[in-house]
């Protein structure tokens, strides 16, 4: 296993800075998810880690040593990529082997090796097929038996499951996730699904712009999100967002108006309210799952609900209004309202950020 550690990593192609200072710690064995828009530096940041970049300013360490200069062949790492890049001409077999082979491993060691990998991803029957005859979720199990085989100290994983429809993906997201319970090696995984980093990881790591907006396990981000970036990322369906008028400050909370409240005012828990002042404007997060239909005796907004999903288990209300946006609202019931609704608010659920984006705690 391996223990990484970034310590102000920039990179910078000309002008442009990619990342902009990373200091992160990635603990032995954990399952790491890198997760962000496209072109917040994720895909950057796991280059540098496995060495086809390096960076112009900072240090990568791999169990207290310094990276720099080390290519990705002395790094002791494994790459699974969005493309699988099999050789078509090649068994299965062949392909997890191939590796190995060029490395001057022996045929009855990568026998042993490719054997012991076939079985972990139960892929043993498909070692003498082709790639053409394999489908995309077999031809993803062998690019993933390509880097076990190795025996890395760490796995990258570069939005491995991308070109997989809905349903393979959700299967390979366990299959990488009983992988890693029963290798317990340390792995990266990068997505811009966070739906994916929210199932698979130990811990995430939330980028934007180059830089980390927030680190911490799935429960950490989602109940409390460290900002309105992150906030609205987390989560699916997206966070709701009102925005209010602050009215008064209390020892503990901060009373706020919102418009087309019922009451008009709503006393949040903050136990900090930093430079507020009376006046200033805030932008209060409700979860769709944290808000109800109904209005018995709580804060509440009568909202017409002009669109709804159907999923199963749940229907999503969606009520646009001028005065807040968009909400949506998980709502129990199979047979959806229709018409304007009551939806209370719960200020105990309610996240609070400065209209800068910053979490008020």
């Amino acid at each position: 296993m391996s223990h990484v550690e970034l310590s102000g990593v920039f990179k910078r192609f000309g002008a442009f800075e990619a990342i902009r200072g990373i200091d992160l710690d990635i603990p032995d064995g954990a399952f790491t998810v890198f997760v962000g828009p496209s072109g917040c530096g994720k895909s950057t940041l796991l280059r540098l880690i496995c060495g086809l970049e390096m960076p112009s300013e900072g240090t990568i360490r791999f169990d207290g040593r310094d990276m720099r200069g080390v290519p990705p062949a002395g790094r002791k790492l494994a790459m699974v990529f969005q493309s699988y890049a099999l050789y078509p001409h090649m068994s299965v077999a062949d392909n997890m082997g191939f590796a190995l082979r060029m490395s001057g491993v022996s045929k009855d060691e990568r026998v042993v090796r490719v054997a012991k990998a076939a079985e972990i991803l139960q892929i043993t029957r498909l070692l003498e097929r082709r790639p053409k005859e394999l489908s995309g979720g077999q031809r993803q199990r062998v690019a993933i038996g390509r880097a076990i085989v190795r025996e890395p100290s760490l796995f990258l994983f570069d939005e491995p499951l991308s070109n997989l429809d809905a349903e393979l993906r959700v299967e390979m997201r366990f299959e990488l996730a009983e992988l890693h319970r029963r290798l317990r090696t340390s792995m990266i995984y990068v997505t811009h699904d966070q739906i994916e980093a929210m199932t698979l990881a130990d811990q995430i790591v939330v980028l934007h712009d180059g830089r980390i907006e927030q680190v911490g396990m799935p429960s950490e981000l989602y109940e409390r999100p460290a900002n309105r970036f992150v906030a609205n990322f987390i989560g699916s369906p997206r966070m709701n967002f009102l925005t209010g008028r602050v009215t008064a400050l209390r020892p503990g909370a901060i009373v706020v108006a919102i418009p087309g409240l019922e009451p008009a005012e709503i006393a949040l828990p903050v136990r900090d309210s930093g430079s507020l002042k009376a006046g200033d404007d805030i932008e209060i997060g409700i979860r769709p799952d944290d808000l109800r239909v109904g209005s018995s005796g709580v804060a509440h907004l009568t909202m017409p609900v002009a669109f709804s999903e159907y999923i199963g288990g749940a229907t999503y209300l969606h009520a646009p209004s001028q005065a807040t946006g968009r909400l949506t609202v998980r709502y129990a019931g199979q047979t959806p309202p229709t018409g304007s609704v009551p939806l209370e608010i719960d200020p105990g659920r309610c996240h609070a950020f400065t209209m800068d984006g910053l979490r008020l705690s």
